[in-house]
């Protein structure tokens, strides 16, 4: 239960209201835990954070409009004592790091098993992180990376989502649909990469993806 001994409040934010349904539902069985409201976008959940008494925000990392991380950034400059997790289908070990630097406390995917999502509710809702014991130290090799990233050129959110994503082998088109962006926003943010780090095709990309630790 949250510090108060009172119910955890928890903010449910998913673009698919299939998800937040069945999240709904699997929450509904805990007594410590009530669902305080649900958002479909960031920019509803933003907004619900300044008018419904909440306690700790499950939130989707990949929605159309405002990202995920971008939703965690504004929700803890906004509202920082409020408690955000988020429930992901991307892989931890490719974005952990981000959800933590934006200000997240936890990371878990949405394969995970119910018992496991209460637990890490629970824990993050009473002030710890949680993260799997797996990608911990796939976590610390990713810290010294970004650091030797950030001597380097400066890419954006989105941009090194596209250079994770073109690493993986994805196309323009895979990429637009997973990051919910046109494929012409999708070509402009990879051309912007090729740019910034001196590369000329997307074999370059991945290739500078591996050496920087960013898979």
């Amino acid at each position: 239960m949250s510090g108060s001994g009172q119910a955890i409040r928890v903010l449910l934010v998913d673009d698919h209201a299939i998800v937040r349904a069945g999240l709904r539902r699997l929450l509904s069985d805990d007594p410590d835990i009530v669902v305080a409201g649900e958002a479909g976008d960031g920019a509803r959940a933003l907004e619900m954070l300044g008018s419904v008494a909440v306690d700790l925000v499950l939130l989707d990392l990949a929605m159309p409009g405002m990202s995920g991380l971008e939703v965690l950034r504004e929700a803890r400059r906004r509202h920082p004592a409020v408690r955000a997790l988020v429930l992901s289908m991307y892989p931890e070990e490719q974005y952990a790091l981000q959800v933590f630097q934006a200000g997240g406390d936890g990371f878990i995917s949405k394969g995970t098993v119910a018992e496991e999502l209460i637990g890490a509710i629970r824990r993050v809702a009473a002030g710890g992180k949680y993260v799997t014991a797996g990608v911990a130290e796939r976590l610390a090799e990713q810290v010294g990376a970004a650091t030797r990233l950030r001597s380097g050129p400066a890419l954006s959110e989105r941009e090194l989502q596209t250079v994770r994503l073109i690493a993986a082998g994805d196309t323009t088109g895979e990429i637009a649909a997973k990051l919910g962006l046109s494929v012409k926003t999708v070509s402009t943010f990879r051309h912007r990469v090729l740019k910034k780090l001196g590369l000329h095709s997307n074999v370059e990309i991945a290739r500078y993806a591996q050496d920087h630790g960013l898979l």
